[in-house]
């Protein structure tokens, strides 16, 4: 019976230190950087939507551009930067707040 014990306690410290071991070799594989971590998990950018060019229809799909305002940014074409938009009082500041960061105003 002693010799069972044993066995079985030899067994349960081996499991255990080799799967300490195992947590450590995935941990230390792992980014070490947070900036790097958080680079790895973000999904790949959208190409920004060209105001200078994109049709009333892909403007639409943008948040808080309807057709009134999709149809106002195609005729107030064409623009020097993305903050005309609100500059020359097409869109709202609060709008402009939500889409300036996948808009672009390419110059031709």
């Amino acid at each position: 019976m002693k010799s069972l014990s044993s066995i079985l306690a030899t067994a349960i410290a081996g499991f255990l230190l080799s799967s300490g071991v195992a947590l450590a070799q995935g941990a230390a594989t792992g980014p070490a950087d947070p900036k790097q971590q958080a680079t790895q998990q973000r999904a790949p950018a959208a190409e920004k939507l060209d105001i200078n060019s994109a049709s009333a229809e892909d403007l639409e799909k943008l948040e808080g551009i309807g057709p009134a305002r999709a149809a106002a940014i195609v005729k107030g074409r064409p623009y020097k930067g993305k903050d005309d938009l609100v500059r020359r009082k097409i869109v709202p500041q609060s709008v402009y707040d939500k889409i300036s960061d996948r808009i672009i105003a390419k110059q031709k």
